[in-house]
């Protein structure tokens, strides 16, 4: 009994020192195990997020892609509606070239015809100076030319006495010498204008210097026209009364320089521009 009893206990030492290894075995396999699985979810984690970053890389490039896409479609509009915009301002070169020769054309047709006239003009001037000036003092008529307008400037006191519009009896030779010139340049149209000075004047015949200025440019139209045959058509009458002086109104050297009638010769506007448009042809 007592070789049992102690069989049994020896058997349960035995036993019992067998599972403490054991036991121990499996603590540091299971701390092996626990340390692992740390590891494990430490490595699972970082997985985790690397897969957000990546998820977020991916996200943005194709935001990029989405963007590079909608920006390819503005410039291929873009170079569409530039090619048509280079299309267009070609088409508007050629036009503007176009404009620009017809201008030159235009350009030299109105040069060609105010050389024309200029030279006509510098005909009319040397003949009036040559025939005016003929026992007349030079100072007492001036012709001028200025671009297409021939000049004729007469002193107050070879037309008229003071203050009248009647014409005296030497206006008549200035006016013929005058009336044959214009005569021969029929294309012509020719205007009479009427100074006077500041003085005011008032008679029972004259309101003001308005009035004595018209009737002045009147008197020298009827006669060219009634005596010397200019064509009543090609005359104008003009009073300008003291408003254009030549000088100031301030002494009676400058008052006399300033009562003046002027006859303008001057090419017809109609025929003027017909021959810009003959050059331009």
């Amino acid at each position: 009994m007592k070789k049992i009893s102690l069989l049994l206990l020896t058997a349960v030492l035995v036993s019992s020192c067998v599972t403490k290894k054991e036991f121990v075995a499996l603590q540091t396999k299971h701390d092996q195990t626990k340390k692992e699985l740390v590891n494990v979810k430490a490595n699972l984690q970082k997985c985790l997020i690397e897969n957000e970053k990546e998820s977020t890389q991916v996200f943005g490039l194709t935001e990029q892609v989405k963007t590079l896409k909608e920006d390819k479609k503005v410039a291929l509009k873009q170079v569409e509606n530039l090619t048509v915009l280079t299309q267009s301002s070609s088409d508007n070169i050629k036009s503007v070239i176009s404009q620009l020769s017809e201008k030159d054309k235009y350009i030299n047709g109105v040069r060609k015809a105010m050389t024309q006239k200029d030279s006509l003009n510098l005909a009319i001037k040397y003949h009036l100076t040559k025939n005016l000036t003929d026992g007349i003092q030079d100072k007492d008529i001036e012709v001028n030319v200025e671009k297409t307008v021939v000049f004729i400037s007469i002193s107050d006191k070879l037309l008229f006495k003071s203050g009248s519009y009647n014409v005296t009896d030497k206006a008549y030779t200035v006016l013929e010498k005058i009336a044959k010139v214009i005569k021969g340049q029929p294309k012509m149209d020719v205007m009479i204008e009427g100074h006077t000075d500041s003085n005011p004047i008032k008679t029972d015949f004259l309101q003001d210097n308005w009035d004595l200025s018209a009737k002045r440019a009147t008197s020298i139209t009827r006669i060219l026209q009634y005596k010397y045959g200019v064509q009543p058509q090609r005359l104008i009458a003009a009073g300008r009364s003291q408003y254009v002086p030549l000088v100031e109104n301030d002494s009676d050297v400058n008052r006399a320089i300033n009562r003046r009638t002027k006859i303008i010769i001057m090419p017809k506007l109609n025929q003027f521009f017909d021959l810009l448009e003959q050059d331009t042809e």
